[in-house]
C-alpha cells in the first residue's frame, strides 16, 4: 500500500523563503526511487543554500562527504545544477522543499535559486524512504 501524498497547504512567499532559509547551510530529502530503479531504490535531493555555481571539484567533494557521512552507495542519474526551489508548507513541522521543473511550476510558485544535487542511490540509513515507500527531509544549520 502506497502512503499518501503529502499535501501542500500553501507555499511560501519570497521574503518568507529568505527568512526560511537564514542559517540553513543544506536540506536533504529522501524519497522512494521509481520501482524500475531497482539497484538505486532512493532518490536524493540535496538542496545547498547557495546561488553560486559550484565548480566540478567542490560538487565531487561535497557528493563525496555525503556519500560518506550517510553510507550512500551507486549514485546514479546525478543532476547537479542551479534550480529554482520552492518551499511548502504541510503538516510536517518543518516547510518541504520543492524542486521546480516545470515551467508553470516556476511562473506560479515563489522560489529561490539554490544549487541542488539530486541523484538516485542505495543507503541502508533510510529504511523509510527504501523499505516504507516514505518521504522525508532533514534541515542542517550553520552555527552562526
Amino acid at each position: 500500500m502506497k502512503p499518501d501524498a503529502i499535501k501542500t497547504k500553501r507555499y511560501f512567499d519570497p521574503f518568507e523563503i529568505q527568512k526560511h532559509l537564514e542559517n540553513v547551510e543544506y536540506i536533504m530529502m529522501v524519497a522512494p526511487a521509481p520501482e524500475k530503479f531497482k539497484e538505486t531504490p532512493i532518490h536524493f535531493s540535496i538542496f545547498l543554500n547557495t546561488s553560486d555555481n559550484l565548480p566540478k571539484d567542490i560538487q565531487a567533494a561535497i557528493l563525496d562527504k555525503f556519500m560518506d557521512e550517510h553510507r550512500i552507495k551507486n549514485p546514479q542519474e546525478l543532476m547537479s545544477q542551479l534550480m529554482p526551489v520552492g518551499f511548502g508548507e504541510s503538516t510536517q513541522d518543518t516547510a518541504m522543499p520543492m524542486l521546480l521543473i516545470k515551467p508553470e511550476d516556476q511562473q506560479n510558485i515563489p522560489h529561490t535559486i539554490m544549487f541542488v544535487m539530486d541523484f538516485l542511490a542505495d543507503s541502508n540509513n533510510f529504511p523509510q524512504a527504501k523499505i516504507e515507500n516514505l518521504t522525508g527531509w532533514t534541515y542542517a544549520y550553520s552555527d552562526e
